[in-house]
Parts: structure tokens; C-alpha cells; sequence
């Protein structure tokens, strides 16, 4: 079980999030951080890694995300593959209305083998429901891939903030009854912390595995 924090003081959980660019990433971390929208053709690609810390309350515990929204594109795989460490959770998004999207899929898996334990919890999400219309991969096909891959599964829209609190939800809920992830958990401090974002946030390492000293962002 997770370690018992003061009530004044939230436990810490790092979710990360990747997917091919344009599925909507950063558009799901908008509408459930700041319950706003972007239109598509007002918002653009995330370069290198975007930061946001979120508190909310699950099964009686507060939570402290701190939820890092990584660049699709492959020029930046290389420097998004450093914000793996630490992870407990991941949520893998895809389009609903794009195929390749979909078909991408196997790669990000793969990547996770090598960057992620097994235990770290993983949430598959079929974003862009409002696309209804469009939709070129069934939820069933989702669903079964999930299975396949052992994990959770959620069709949402950005769009219209359905499915998207409960992404968060979800796998915050699985880590927290995921002995394994906090096994080597060290002090929930938010000051002097390694490799975390200016500011001073701590992003926790349960894996004494620090982060590299320049994992501060993209200077490109």
C-alpha cells in the first residue's frame, strides 16, 4: 500500500503522457487541468515536454500530479525518453478517427519495455469521441488491444470533457493499489528535488533513478 502522507501533505504521482502528435494530448491535459478547449486549428504541437501539477482528491487521498505531456513528433523521441523515469503511470492516447494513430500503437508499447517497469500502471485512450462521425477504429478494437497489452482502456473527447476526468482518475486509482510503485518511495518533499521543473517542484523518483540534471525542458 502507498505510504501514509499527513492530511496537509498529498502524496505525489507522475503520470506521463505519449501518443503520436495531433491525437490530442496536450488538449486531454487542458480540458481536465484547466476544463478548457483549444480548437485544433488554435492550438499547436507540444515541443519537447509541457509540465503541469494538478491536486485532486481519489478514494479519500490528496493527490498532487505532476503530469508531463510529451512532444508526438519523432524528432523529439530522443529527448522525451529521459521523462520516462520515475513514471507510475502512463496514459497512451490514440485518435479514434485516424487510423495510423492506432496502428502506432505496438511502437509505443515497445518504447515502454524499455523505458518502464511492468508494474507501472498504463492506460490506453482512444481520444476525439466527439468524432464519431469519422471513427476508423472501433472501441472494441481498443478495448482488445488493451487487453492484450494488460491495459486499461477509455474512450474519451477533449472536445466535449467526456471520459477525460476519468482517465485521470482511473489509473491514479490503480497506482495507489499497486504495492510495487511505492515500495522504494522516499520523502514526499516539493523542495530541493532532482531533476524536477523550475519552481522547485519535486517530480518523486520511486525507483532511485534520478533524472538527468538537464531534464528541465527542450531548448530547441
Amino acid at each position: 500500500m502507498p505510504p501514509t502522507a499527513p492530511a496537509s501533505q498529498p502524496m505525489n504521482v507522475k503520470l506521463l503522457l505519449i501518443g503520436n502528435s495531433s491525437v490530442g494530448k496536450s488538449s486531454l491535459l487542458l480540458r481536465f487541468s484547466d476544463e478548457q478547449w483549444l480548437p485544433e486549428d488554435e492550438s499547436s504541437a507540444t515541443i519537447g515536454v509541457d509540465f503541469r501539477v494538478h491536486k485532486m482528491e481519489v478514494k479519500g487521498k490528496k493527490i498532487k500530479l505532476s503530469i508531463w505531456d510529451t512532444a508526438g513528433q519523432e524528432r523529439f523521441r530522443t529527448i522525451t525518453s529521459s521523462y520516462y523515469r520515475g513514471a507510475q503511470g502512463i496514459i497512451l492516447v490514440y485518435d479514434v478517427s485516424n487510423r495510423e494513430t492506432f496502428e502506432a500503437l505496438p511502437r509505443w508499447y515497445s518504447e515502454l519495455e524499455t523505458y518502464v517497469s511492468s508494474s507501472v500502471i498504463k492506460i490506453l485512450v482512444g481520444n476525439k469521441l466527439d468524432k464519431e462521425f469519422s471513427r476508423q477504429v472501433t472501441a472494441a478494437e481498443g478495448q482488445q488491444f488493451a487487453e492484450r497489452m494488460g491495459s486499461l482502456f477509455i474512450e474519451a473527447s477533449a472536445k466535449t470533457s467526456v471520459g477525460v476526468k476519468e482517465v485521470f482518475t482511473e489509473v491514479v486509482e490503480k497506482i495507489l493499489e499497486t504495492p510495487e510503485l511505492w515500495a522504494n518511495s522516499t520523502k514526499h518533499s516539493t523542495s530541493n528535488g532532482n531533476g524536477g521543473m523550475p519552481g522547485g517542484v519535486q517530480v518523486l523518483d520511486l525507483r532511485n533513478d534520478a533524472p538527468p540534471q538537464d531534464a528541465g525542458g527542450c531548448s530547441c
